[in-house]
């Protein structure tokens, strides 16, 4: 996709946006279903994964750890929003690598202490890439990304959570 394919998918739709606020509130969902052992199964819309325990907490490795995915969606959403920008500013990427870590202490999680905090304390999101921008350029787009992917401003500046429940009439 280049710079005037992506603006012909995003103009209609901000316009739009524009003309009626409303409409540009999505609520988008995830799904799942608690699995075989310890592990839970999630709709991705795609294809079907199963996450389980971190074998830092006693899991075996083979299914999915939601930590893992929450670092995955970071640099997933990372990665489309830095090629959606480059695309946009007309920077040519070459190629780009971007890669999450995040510190996790498992004696939270594991209530082993109080004094630990169950999450990631802290995580970095680090891109490497491979252009001929300039160093002005790629500070844009680097700030840019940032200000735009949905999942680093989440985790940036966390919403409102809430959990609930009620009773399956199965």
């Amino acid at each position: 996709m280049n710079a005037d394919e992506l603006r012909s998918a995003q103009t209609p739709l901000k316009e739009h946006y524009r003309q009626v606020p409303e409409s540009a509130l999505l609520t988008l969902h995830a799904e799942g279903r608690i699995g075989d052992g310890i592990s839970c199964k999630i709709e991705t819309g795609k294809a079907l994964v199963s996450a389980g325990l971190h074998p830092a907490t006693g899991g075996n490795g083979l299914a999915a750890c939601s930590g893992d995915m929450l670092l995955e969606a970071l640099v997933a959403c990372a990665g489309v929003t830095l090629n959606a920008v480059a695309t946009a500013l007309g920077i040519e990427l070459r190629d780009a690598w971007l890669r999450a870590e995040g510190d996790l202490d498992f004696r939270g999680t594991l209530g082993l202490s109080k004094e630990v905090a169950v999450g990631f304390q802290n995580i970095r999101l680090r891109v490497t890439l491979d252009t001929d921008a300039s160093e002005e350029q790629v500070a844009t787009l680097l700030r840019l990304t940032e200000r735009y992917c949905v999942v680093f401003q989440t985790l940036a500046n966390p919403p409102g959570l809430e959990l609930s429940h009620r009773r399956s009439t199965e």
